[in-house]
This record gives structure tokens, C-alpha cells and sequence, in this order.
């Protein structure tokens, strides 16, 4: 179980990086596509959101892989799966259905993080 909670946890640090990053530092030159996928008008709310990730995806992975304050691991999860659970009520209000899924699907696997990692 510990090798397969180590593969989410890469995994979704993976995404959330990558989700992260570009909310964050590439806001200027994805300004309109940012703003029409997450609906939002407020340029730094996403980059509040885009930083909120990249410090979730590091804390899914330093604290464990330190063993440093491990519980911390979970905590990322919870917060990371605060996240995920505005964007599926997003996604849910516009009808995108497909990203609610997807959304959904990301809030179960950092729910199983957080289970396991408390």
C-alpha cells in the first residue's frame, strides 16, 4: 500500500505542479485561457490558487520523504482537496461535466492520501 500511496502522491505532485506553475508564473501569457477555463475574472485569485498548488504539491511529497513533520503529507492533501472541491462546484455551475469528473476523480485520490498518510 505504501509504494502505491508513493505513486499518487508523485503523480498528483506532478499535476499540481504543472497546474500550479502555469497559474502562477505564466499568467501573463495564458491570461485568457486561465481566465475562461477557471471562470474566474480576478487575475490574482488564480495566482493565489496557482500558488496554493505548488506549495500543496511540495507538501505532498517533502514532509513524507523527509520525515519531517510527515503529517504535514496529509494536511497538503486536505488543503489540495479544498481546492479540487471549489473546482468541481465550478465546473459542475457551467456544465462542463468532463472536468467534473476529472475533478472528482483528483479529490477521491488526495482523499486516499490524506486517509493514509494520518
Amino acid at each position: 500500500m505504501n509504494i502505491i500511496a508513493w505513486i499518487l502522491q508523485v503523480l498528483l505532485a506532478l499535476l499540481f505542479l504543472n497546474s500550479g506553475f502555469s497559474k502562477t508564473f505564466q499568467y501573463n501569457k495564458k491570461e485568457d485561457e486561465l481566465k475562461k477555463m477557471d471562470h474566474l475574472e480576478s487575475g490574482s485569485f488564480i495566482k493565489f490558487i496557482g500558488t496554493a498548488e505548488l506549495l500543496g504539491a511540495i507538501g505532498l511529497i517533502l514532509p513524507q520523504a523527509l520525515n519531517i513533520l510527515p503529517v504535514l503529507t496529509a494536511w497538503a492533501a486536505v488543503g489540495l482537496g479544498i481546492v479540487m472541491l471549489g473546482a468541481m462546484f465550478t465546473h459542475l455551475r457551467y456544465k462542463e461535466y468532463q472536468s467534473f469528473g476529472f475533478t472528482t476523480t483528483i479529490l477521491i485520490l488526495l482523499i486516499i492520501i490524506a486517509v493514509t498518510r494520518f
